[in-house]
Parts: C-alpha cells; structure tokens; sequence
C-alpha cells in the first residue's frame, strides 16, 4: 500500500511517501480502505518526537489517528461491520506505527462505526477524535446533564466545537471562549455565550453570567487559561482538561473535582 511515513522524528521534511505492506486483519479485526483522513495536532507532535516517552513506537511510521472509509476485509470472529460497510474510526493503537495517512488500516473491530447516510467521508474523517475527546470529558468524566452550565475552552476549535454541540443538546447551558471573529461561529453551534479571551478577562465576564459557578469547565488550552479556570467552577463542580493534568491540591482545597482525559478508541461512542 502507498502511504505517508516517517524514518526518524523530526519536522515536515520527515514525511514522504512509502510503499509499504498491505496489513491484514486479525482475530476480531476489520481493514478499512481509507478515503479520507484527518490531520490532528497530536499528528505533528509525534512527528516532531514529542510523545516519544508517551507511546511505544516502531519505525517506519505512519502518521494518522482518523480515518474513513469502506470496511474491505475482516478477521475470524467479525461478524459487522461487513465487508463493504462504510465506517469511520478513531485508529489509535498501543504502539503507534500504522496510522490512517496510507491506504488501509486495521483496527480492532469494535473501535468502528458506521457512517450515517447522508455523510460523506470528508467530514467523517474530522470526527472521530474530535467528538470522543469532548465525548469522554463532558459526559464519561464530567457527567454533564440538563440544566447545567459549562464553559468550553477555545469553542473555535476541533474538540471546542464538539463540545459546544454536544453540551447543548445534553441540555446544558453553554458558554465559550473564542476570538470575535469566530462569535458567529460558535453561537452558530449552540453557544449560548461567546466570551473574546483577547478583550476581556474570561474570568470576570464568566462571573456575570455565573455568579456561583459554573457546573463544569472544559480545558482545551492548558498553560495559563487552565490555572485561571479553577475559581470558575462552583463547589461539587467538575474542571476536566484535554492537554495537561490539573493541580490536584488545588482542586481538592477549592472542593471542586479535576482530572485529564486522553481519548480512547471506542465504536459504540462514535
């Protein structure tokens, strides 16, 4: 198969394109022909050997944690998705080497969905690791629900926009941080508040709409944006991040609870 791989960590002139075997599926495995994958940040940090220490990793590699396409081959034990099916998948595996910028992958077979009608793959390929990490901070760590109220960091952006969407139809009301060019935008996804971080301080113009707090706070910036979150959130409240691990004594001292999420492959949540 044709693929787009890296030798040796480094910058963009790493990438070139490979010939390399085509990969068959396993026990309880499909191979999806891919027509379209998407590039994530995470992608160009690998590259450049950032998570080297995260992730076990062999070489030649491919980059890639997206994709979609039509499910062409399947291991012993798989009974759907059949052969034929399109599907979409967050493709992350334990040991990063096979990723979606080729022309297969394979993935354990319940880490796929079935793409709905109406969807083409170019959009399908820009869900998967997008919509699970708001996913699985929002609902699996958060526990966010109707009526509550939640900031979303940088709505602007892949899992900020999720976020937004998602909150809103779990019935919460939304509030979101996003330059002003981009206030259309996330108020077009559901925000009920936009919040321009660079004018304003996000944490007095949150305090008005949330004197006691917010329910939740959703972290997708880290660094500064994250320290100054933790006042935000009301006692018994949630602050989850995406990017980096929160104080934990700090959390514990203003009673609010605090964690990170680092998405996880998972078909029945897609």
């Amino acid at each position: 198969m044709r693929a787009i791989a890296i030798d040796d960590f480094g910058g963009p002139e790493r990438l070139h394109e490979a010939e390399l075997p085509d990969p068959e599926p396993g026990p309880g495995e499909v191979r999806i022909r891919i027509a379209c994958a998407s590039v994530n940040p995470v992608d160009w940090k690998i590259r450049e050997g950032w998570l080297k220490g995260l992730f076990p990793h062999r070489f030649p590699l491919v980059l890639g944690w997206d994709a979609a396409g039509t499910v062409d081959r399947v291991g012993e034990g798989v009974e759907r998705p059949a052969p034929g099916t399109r599907v979409f998948a967050y493709c992350r595996k334990p040991e990063v080497q096979w990723g979606t910028y080729a022309e297969h992958v394979v993935v354990p077979a319940d880490h796929v969905a079935e793409i709905p009608e109406g969807l083409g793959f170019p959009a399908a390929a820009a869900i998967p690791l997008t919509a699970l990490t708001a996913w699985q901070a929002l609902f699996d760590f958060a526990d966010l629900g109707p009526g509550q109220r939640v900031l979303v960091h940088a709505g602007a952006g892949g899992v900020g926009g999720m976020a937004v969407q998602l909150a809103r139809h779990a019935g919460a009301s939304v509030c979101t941080t996003a330059r002003r060019a981009n206030h259309d935008y996330v108020l077009g996804l559901g925000a009920d508040h936009a919040i321009d971080y660079t004018e304003t301080d996000f944490r007095e113009a949150v305090r008005e709409l949330a004197p006691e707090g917010v329910d939740v706070v959703l972290d997708a910036v880290g660094g500064e944006t994250l320290a100054r979150s933790y006042e935000l959130v009301r006692r018994g409240g949630t602050l989850v991040s995406i990017v980096e691990e929160p104080d934990a004594g700090r959390a514990e001292r203003l009673g609010i609870r605090a964690g990170f999420v680092f998405v996880r492959p998972d078909g029945g949540q897609l």
